[in-house]
């Protein structure tokens, strides 16, 4: 494995005139990393995680530049960071952007993680949902409703409490809780009301958890890292474990908001059902979370292909989740590098 130090770029522009993967000083980079991304606030931890491994990283931000189709891709691996929230900071061309390098990259043969076919899931609860469903995972009574105007008469079928979601969500978007018709019919009818990114509003049944807390299991590679619990006490929607969500004040002495989860293990059965289930829908890197409820079911409910992992979990591993990202990374560059030189 190439021990080359990160290069960073500030876009990646691919045209006829152009090398394909360029440094800041226009130098053409080979066989590197190429992270596609929409948030470069999120990716401090991962530029560390490859320098430790000796693994070349060139950033890609989405939705901005352009793409000459008839041009050949960088070579080595292409790994895409699309968030289902990305329209929020500022790049609403991401999603489309993602879909469109991913798919222009793997037409060229070029080794993808997380391509076309994971984008439209991460951006998608309805995809989501569909696809644990469809695979037997317990998972909440969901109405997607498409526009705002039929809202209200489709909230009427649907029993109170319940919540309402963006089906491209992410940051708790579009999450509230409404304990009665009368006062949703008030918010749909409001400037308060949120519009959904894609115009799908999810409601959703309200599910008791039986402690205050969900549990986010992680993968890399198609394998499982580790599991932590996220406390939820807080009471909001909003559980970014990322170090750029980091609460500024917040009481050290306080419960850790996340902790690693030791009694989960690759051995559970869970687990080995969706490590089974990322296998089967091509999703190498991805967090998946669930929660017990009162009554005893086991739900799962969000499969987030954009991980983020909290600093100081990942602080008191001796191998972080980061480590394991770029270490498997730079596994498939190694096997990109020999196969082309074979």
């Amino acid at each position: 494995m190439s021990a080359s130090p990160i290069a960073v770029v500030p876009a990646v522009h691919l045209a006829s005139d152009t090398p394909a993967a360029t440094t800041p000083d226009q130098s053409p980079v080979q066989y590197a990393v190429h992270v596609l991304h929409d948030n470069p606030e999120w990716l401090p931890p991962f530029r560390r995680a490859f320098e430790a491994e000796g693994v070349p990283l060139v950033e890609w931000p989405l939705g901005e530049g352009h793409l000459d189709l008839d041009s050949e891709p960088p070579r080595g691996v292409i790994w895409s960071r699309l968030s289902a929230s990305s329209h929020t900071r500022n790049a609403p061309l991401a999603k489309d952007a993602a879909r469109s390098i991913t798919a222009w990259a793997a037409s060229w043969g070029r080794r993808v993680v997380n391509g076309q076919h994971v984008a439209d899931l991460e951006v998608s609860k309805v995809i989501q949902h569909a696809q644990l469903r469809r695979a037997g995972f317990d998972v909440p009574r969901t109405l997607a409703v498409f526009g705002r105007d039929r809202l209200i008469d489709a909230a009427e079928g649907f029993r109170a409490p319940f919540l309402t979601k963006h089906n491209q969500g992410g940051k708790g978007l579009g999450v509230r809780r409404f304990d009665d018709h009368s006062a949703f019919a008030d918010y749909v009818h409001s400037n308060e009301f949120e519009d959904a990114a894609d115009g799908i509003t999810l409601l959703q049944e309200l599910l008791i958890a039986d402690e205050p807390a969900i549990t986010r299991a992680e993968f890399v590679g198609g394998e499982f890292v580790y599991a932590v619990r996220v406390d939820t006490s807080g009471g909001g929607f909003e559980l970014c474990p990322a170090e750029a969500c980091a609460v500024p004040g917040q009481d050290e002495a306080a419960e850790p908001m996340f902790r690693i989860r030791p009694e989960v293990t690759a051995s559970t059965p869970l687990i080995r059902r969706y490590q089974a289930l990322l296998t089967e829908l091509g999703i190498e890197i991805a967090g998946i979370e669930y929660m017990t409820t009162v009554d005893g079911r086991t739900v799962t409910y969000d499969i987030n292909t954009n991980t983020n992992y909290n600093p100081e979990v990942e602080a008191s591993l001796e191998f972080p989740a980061a480590r394991h990202i770029a270490r498997y990374l730079g596994s498939l560059l190694h096997e990109e590098r020999e196969t082309d030189e074979g």
